[in-house]
């Protein structure tokens, strides 16, 4: 899958670049390469329906002069100059930031199972053979089961990061995602499910979100008649249920520039108690195998494991060396530097402030699925909710729809409902009573890096309309 000499070729390409930003004279020059090569299965409709393979990648070149920066990208060096040139242009007109310069060289810890060499070596007949595998497992169990969307793919990526202060690193990663919407239809009534798993390592040829998939598939049929209005209820949302919101709400919150522009619902709150006492957030930026973690972020800085909240208090915020320059440069906070928290979605735009691989943890035990149940009483179970994008990172407000929803009463199971709608404030939500799941699953997030989370049962704060 990976051509011979692929990360050699990037490096020399970044000294084409370096070259180039070296030749114009500004004060201090970044950039950061990829070049990623990958193989891809789609399926629709229970088939194999289109395999894809290929290669993409580019260079993004920051140049810093007097607290001044510009950026641009470019796929081909062969326009270094240019891409040079036009961030210094951009530079020229851009305000000035007191006290931003680049960060320089300092020892950083290496992490290990970002790459698995199994999967350089894996070929579109292999994933063939594992989308083959997907569908049968599917069909073994519930006849009535289709795949009717998702794939599988793998990819291998080179990346490099340099700048003038000394800062020189490369590497590469893997990645094995598998996706899959399974429906299942009896007797012309639908119900359908998406669950994916992905990680640095190869995955199983059947992973558990296979299961996940048509399980949640089965539970949601035979929709319960419900005649009710709108009412507060203590809802238990599994992993993947719960992470769209918590991704788009809390990653946001906890940002040095969102806190002190008053943009954060936890702004002015530092030291203080701002959910259940019981609650732990910590980013691990150096996590073995994490997705989103490594030995440098994306100015160079050293990656490190941090706590941002602590026994329900508030003790940290995330900073990227610009942001903190900038924060101070405005008088918003007297000082702040880099917490090694610069991330990249890629070559096209400049690093960002962002978490890497966020943990939520409890001090209480944790409890399976039915114990939670049993704490539940009367409630719901939300398994994936649609619009979590709408959901606001200041006020941590959100108002979603979930067509994955299951009555509980008693303690037990009574049914599903067709659709509901779930609105609350998530951030008063966390401050109630929490009690989390025993079983944490990685999953994407909406705003950076990624959440490592088990299932959570909010019992304040949230509020039910069934459709």
């Amino acid at each position: 899958m990976l051509p011979d000499g692929a990360e050699e070729r990037l490096l020399a390409n970044a000294d084409v670049l370096a070259d180039a930003c070296r030749a114009s004279g500004v004060q201090q020059w970044d950039l950061i390469g990829f070049q990623s090569y990958g193989h891809q299965l789609d399926i629709e409709a229970g088939k194999i329906t289109m395999a894809a393979g290929g290669g993409e990648g580019g260079f993004g070149v920051r140049v810093v002069d007097d607290g001044r920066f510009g950026f641009a990208h470019l796929v081909d060096v062969s326009g270094a100059q240019r891409a040079v040139e036009q961030a210094v242009a951009i530079a020229k007109k851009s305000p000035s930031v007191a006290g931003f310069v680049l960060p320089s060289e300092q020892p950083a810890e290496q992490v290990n199972g970002r790459m698995d060499r199994a999967l350089l070596n894996m070929s579109p007949e292999d994933l063939l053979e594992q989308a083959d595998g997907i569908l049968s497992e599917v069909n073994s169990l519930d006849e009535r089961a289709v795949v009717t969307g998702g794939g599988v793919g793998v990819s291998a990526t080179a990346g490099c990061l340099m700048n003038s202060e000394g800062v020189l690193s490369a590497g590469m990663t893997t990645s094995h995602g598998i996706g899959l919407q399974v429906t299942l239809d009896a007797d012309g009534e639908l119900t359908s499910s998406y669950q994916g798993q992905s990680s640095r390592a190869k995955l199983p040829e059947v992973p558990e979100c296979v299961s996940r998939a048509v399980h949640w598939a089965q539970v949601t049929q035979n929709p319960l008649r419900l005649d009710s209005e709108a009412h507060d209820a203590p809802v238990l949302l599994t992993s993947e249920g719960f992470s769209p919101l918590f991704s788009m709400v809390v990653p946001p919150a906890m940002t040095g520039e969102k806190m002190v522009r008053k943009e954060s619902f936890w702004s002015d709150r530092m030291n203080e108690q701002v959910i259940n006492p019981s609650l732990s957030i910590r980013d691990n930026g150096v996590l073995e195998g994490g997705m989103s973690s490594g030995s440098r972020d994306a100015e160079g800085v050293p990656r490190r494991q941090q706590t941002l909240v602590e026994d329900g208090r508030l003790t940290n915020m995330l900073w990227s060396t610009r942001d903190s320059a900038q924060q101070v440069a405005e008088g918003r906070i007297d000082a702040a530097q880099s917490t090694g928290s610069a991330s990249s979605g890629g070559h096209q735009s400049p690093p960002s402030t962002g978490c890497t691989e966020l943990f939520l943890t409890s001090s209480e035990a944790s409890q399976s699925r039915d114990q939670m149940l049993e704490n539940m009483g009367d409630g719901y179970v939300v398994n994936s909710v649609m619009g979590a994008h709408t959901a606001n990172p200041s006020s941590g407000d959100f108002s979603v729809t979930t067509s994955s929803i299951l009555k509980v009463e008693g303690g037990e199971i009574v049914g599903a409902l067709k659709q509901a709608g779930l609105s609350g404030n998530l951030a008063k939500a966390l401050n109630g009573a929490v009690v989390l799941g025993r079983d944490v699953r990685r999953q994407g997030s909406y705003s950076s890096g990624s959440m490592h989370l088990p299932d959570v049962l909010l019992m304040d704060g949230l509020r039910i309309n069934p459709a």
